[in-house]
């Protein structure tokens, strides 16, 4: 039978305001979860012996006042102080995002900007941890960046003639009805799709929205497994499961809405390039 996990979700400092905190606590409870809500005006020291005495898998910390730079902190250095390091603390709440590199620095596992969804915050908990679920790591790189251009012949001369770059090759795919030319630029790829259809969705882009970027493709290393961390996350998807791309890829399209209006794929290569 699978371990319950035991959350602790406290708000440190003297923040008046808890509405945030127990959504958060309520939501890991219908996860199955076993939640201490500790509640308001916690010092670190406090919060850190509650979270050993209750034996807690994780402490979630949740802020208003702005003094998270301070106090989220000063919780994980008072469970390392009395050897609880091994217990991983977690952070939300209103967090400007030029703060999360710092207090992930002072060892915050984890910041959750305000609007994240409460199931995503659970499921990261649960593979936090469980050892054997396996975080969602960040992609290896950018594989290329989608262009869409109406003819091929008449784009490819600013790109290799003004800007220098080598055409690396130009196949035809046509389940996407498109061609696409492949120059390459550093560790990274100029994708040029031209339809070759009316029904090709580069068609429907250009028509829509003119020639121009129309995707930024991310290689992963296991895309089944991505899209799955992804599905269970709430993440909108435009494709379920992988299907073939160029050069015998695997690939995948999230819904624009969720990267804030761009089109991200997902591309995973047989042979690494």
């Amino acid at each position: 039978m699978k371990k319950q996990i035991r959350a602790l979700i406290a708000k440190p400092g003297l923040d008046g305001h808890d509405r945030g905190a127990l959504i958060i606590a309520q939501a890991l409870r219908d996860h199955g979860m076993e939640v201490i809500y500790t509640g308001l005006r916690q010092s670190p020291i406090q919060i850190a012996q509650a979270a050993i005495q209750e034996d807690v898998d994780v402490v979630g910390l949740s802020s208003l006042s702005g003094a998270h730079k301070s106090l989220f902190p000063k919780v994980v250095q008072a469970l390392k102080d009395k050897g609880a390091e091994d217990i991983p603390v977690i952070g939300g709440g209103v967090i400007p995002a030029e703060d999360i590199a710092y207090l992930e620095e002072q060892g915050v596992a984890k910041i959750f900007t305000s609007g994240t969804p409460t199931e995503a915050i659970a499921n990261y908990i649960e593979k936090l941890v469980d050892p054997d679920a396996g975080l969602i790591t960040s992609p290896e790189k950018i594989a290329h960046i989608g262009i869409a251009v109406k003819q091929l012949e008449a784009a490819l001369p600013f790109y290799q003639d003004v800007l220098g770059l080598k055409l690396e090759n130009v196949e035809e795919i046509a389940s996407e009805q498109v061609r696409v030319a492949f120059l390459k630029i550093g560790e990274t790829r100029l994708e040029l799709l031209e339809p070759i259809s009316e029904e090709s969705p580069i068609q429907k882009h250009i028509d829509k929205r003119g020639e121009g970027i129309h995707h930024i493709a991310l290689e992963v290393d296991d895309i089944h497994e991505r899209l799955a961390q992804y599905r269970e996350s709430g993440v909108a998807l435009i494709h379920e499961t992988p299907k073939t791309g160029a050069h015998n890829s695997q690939i995948a399209f999230l819904h624009p809405k969720a990267g804030n209006g761009v089109l991200y794929e997902l591309c995973q290569h047989s042979e690494k390039e």
